[in-house]
């Protein structure tokens, strides 16, 4: 299968669905412009050269951490992904490890960093990092999961008799699409978990909050385009009339 190196823009969707951030977001916090054309009129208007390859780690996107590994003059050792077409893997799904020092235990997919074909099970897998070390402090050891990746590290376990077991997608007789294992024929479900976020545990569960725009509002038409500009519907609006006569002028 053909390779393809791990420089890219594009965040894979499930590793960011935890965040339940918008995307508009996520862009303008991992964006940075290389050059930017001074003002003026001698210069070209929105001449700008922004960056469209990163490297990805565990660190998400839109954090500080992040922007310091990619920060200009970083030198990265390529690395090469292996293409998914259709992603399998999700929170709280139940996993077989099947490389390192825990080969054989079984947990749950605790995170997932789709870009690099990574998820990290709760409790296996880990190592000790010191973090906090500092002249006047010895510092912490944290067990910390490390990635294993899910094209020949891990392996999905099959509910009906706790295997592991690869899978392929098919389609059901009402045309939902489902996992199903390729050793004993039956569906693997996708956990309820896997629509968890850091905002709620279920979507059905969630309580709006005073910022919220409301469900009802969703649905209202509240803007009606026109042919004016924003400051003539202002005025519209406040029952404001323009009475003056603009002066003439001329081109030459």
């Amino acid at each position: 299968m053909r390779l393809t190196q791990l420089l890219f823009s594009k965040i894979g969707k499930y590793s960011k669905d935890f965040s339940n951030l918008p995307d508009r977001y996520i862009k303008r916090a991992m964006e940075q412009v290389e050059w930017k054309n001074p003002k003026g009129i001698q210069y070209k208007a929105n001449a700008v050269i922004k960056r469209t390859k990163y490297k990805f780690g565990m660190h998400r996107p839109w954090t500080a951490e992040f922007r310091e590994e990619n920060s200009p003059g970083v030198y990265h050792a390529k690395v090469f992904v292996e293409p998914i077409k259709k992603w399998s893997f999700f929170r709280g799904d139940r996993v077989e490890v099947l490389v390192g020092k825990d080969k054989g235990k079984q947990g749950i997919v605790k995170q997932i960093v789709q870009e690099r074909n990574w998820v990290t099970v709760e409790g296996l897998n880990c190592v000790l990092e010191k973090m906090g070390e500092r002249k006047d402090f010895a510092g912490v050891h944290m067990q910390m999961e490390k990635p294993l990746l899910v094209t020949n590290q891990v392996a999905l376990v099959d509910p009906s008799d706790l295997q592991a077991t690869s899978v392929e997608w098919r389609f059901t007789e009402d045309g939902s699409e489902v996992r199903v294992s390729t050793r004993t024929g039956r569906i693997i479900p996708i956990p309820a978990t896997a629509e968890e976020t850091v905002d709620y545990k279920t979507k059905a569960t969630y309580k709006e909050q005073p910022k919220d725009t409301k469900a009802n509002d969703v649905t209202q038409i509240t803007f009606e385009p026109g042919l004016k500009t924003f400051e003539m519907d202002i005025m519209d609006v406040m029952n404001i009339k323009e009475d003056r006569i603009p002066a003439k002028y001329y081109w030459y």
